[in-house]
């Protein structure tokens, strides 16, 4: 259910700010927001499945914090990261 490493260095290179990157904000929570759209998918064909429902929760709570922090430090990367990812409708 977790994305491959193959996607998840793909995301890193894409919303790192340097060379290396892979803790910043940004890239924490792109690969979070590409771990909650597959659970999404999986939790529509299992809809029982409350193990991974809560694994769901969990990630959607550390990617809202995540954010949270990012917008209270630097708008604009905020909402560069937003756009760029679709979030926010």
């Amino acid at each position: 259910m977790a994305i491959s490493q193959e996607k998840k260095n793909e995301i890193m290179k894409q919303f790192a700010r340097h060379e290396g990157d892979t803790g910043s904000a940004e890239v924490q929570i792109a690969v979070l927001t590409a771990d909650i759209n597959e659970l999404n998918n999986h939790m529509k064909a299992h809809k029982k499945d409350f193990h991974s429902q809560r694994g769901l929760m969990k990630k959607i709570g550390h990617r809202r914090n995540l954010l949270a922090y990012l917008r209270k430090s630097d708008v604009q990367r905020y909402r560069e990261l937003i756009k760029a990812l679709g979030l926010r409708r």
